[in-house]
């Protein structure tokens, strides 16, 4: 359910979408009624999806509104000199139609007019001259800009959230196994750097699989989404800013969250070790969970200013680094020596966690005397094996 109910949020929501949108297109769409069936086949062609081309008489449109099964109908008629448009509704006419209408109007009447006024080709082809507009926006502005920013919440609230979720499932797994004879007999045929080590990398391989989930699973949302006529308009007109946040969203900015929710893992195994028995398990993440909302927390003032020297060395420090170098990469302001420094820093500290917290994990499981918390910390660090 933890990875699949984000997907399901998603398909109810999308359903829901998708047949509200479908059961209100009728109510929403006109009939366009002419003695003229060419002069309403153009307009139909025109706007295809706002009209409801199966009515064709003013009879049946006018039902079809009084059932309120469509908008209103629209009556085209022309004779050689004037078109005319009229609409019928209870309600007025919506403004994006309206203008469509008065397009459709104005085109056919300036070629009604054209014809009358016999023209030669030459002139016509004057008259038809189009003004020009440009716009030269530049890349590292606009909605490069928007999509800095969306990127960097995105990735700053999906560290943190995947961050409390497994530091309290990690924690509470160890803390769980506390003054349990189990634990003497595993210790007995294996060594507890071993069973420790297995422990995370068996938390390692859920965090991957569903980052995978997650990866896939909003691949395919997105397919499902393009299908969809509103979204897909939505999503077309801004390519460059999907284009962008998806571009720092994947990639190294990944490994960084990957490596990030390692780390705080082997923190919240430490600390689950760490309480005096099995009961204080509710307790045991919140050291890890405390450290990240100091992380998450110390990002915000530097979003706008992630060069700046705090956000520089944080970048490199093991238990910040996987917040504040994906927003220097995300602002362009790291260079590539910066970034594998600072992965390399990351990966080693997990690493040396990993074997020194193995060599004393036996020490931490098996104290089960109700000390304070500094004595239990003192006691497990000063044991060897």
């Amino acid at each position: 359910m933890l990875v699949l109910s984000p997907f399901i949020l998603l398909a109810i929501s999308l359903g829901i979408g998708y047949t509200s949108a479908t059961s209100s297109s009728d109510q929403q769409r006109i009939a366009v009624v002419s003695e003229q069936p060419a002069l309403r086949q153009r307009f139909i062609k025109a706007n295809r999806d706002d009209v409801k081309a199966s009515v064709t008489s003013a009879a049946a449109a006018q039902k079809s509104v009084d059932n309120n099964n469509l908008s209103g109908y629209l009556v085209l008629s022309a004779d050689k000199a004037k078109v005319t448009g009229v609409y019928h509704s209870s309600d007025s006419l919506s403004g994006g139609m309206k203008v469509k209408i008065n397009a459709f109007l104005a085109q056919t009447q300036q070629q009604l007019n054209l014809a009358n006024a016999q023209l030669s080709s030459k002139q016509v082809k004057s008259l038809a001259v189009q003004p020009a507009f440009q716009e030269k926006i530049k890349a590292s502005h606009g909605g490069a800009n928007l999509a800095k920013i969306i990127s960097f919440w995105v990735l700053v609230f999906m560290i943190y959230m995947v961050l409390i979720t497994y530091s309290s499932v990690t924690a509470q797994e160890i803390a769980s196994e506390k003054g349990t004879k189990v634990m003497e007999i595993i210790f007995s045929s294996t060594k507890a750097s071993k069973y420790f080590v297995g422990k995370i990398l068996g938390v390692f391989g859920v965090i991957l699989t569903q980052i995978v989930v997650y990866i896939v699973g909003g691949y395919g949302f997105f397919q499902i989404a393009m299908h969809l006529d509103n979204i897909k308009q939505l999503i077309t007109d801004n390519q460059s800013l999907v284009n962008g946040v998806i571009k720092n969203m994947l990639g190294i900015n990944l490994l960084f969250v990957f490596l990030g929710v390692i780390i705080y893992t082997i923190i919240s195994a430490f600390s689950g070790a760490l309480v005096a028995k099995a009961e204080d398990a509710p307790k045991a993440a919140q050291p890890a969970i405390y450290l990240s909302m100091i992380a998450f927390f110390l990002t915000m003032p530097f979003q706008s200013n992630s060069d700046a020297l705090i956000s520089r060395i944080l970048s490199y420090v093991p238990f910040f680094s996987s917040y504040f170098m994906p927003m220097r990469i995300i602002n362009d302001n790291a260079s590539g020596m910066e970034i594998g420094l600072s992965l390399l820093i990351l990966v080693a500290s997990i690493g040396l966690l990993t074997w020194y917290i193995g060599q004393i994990y036996e020490g931490l499981i098996l104290q089960t005397d109700d000390t304070s918390f500094w004595k239990r910390l003192r006691r497990g660090l000063s044991y060897q094996k």
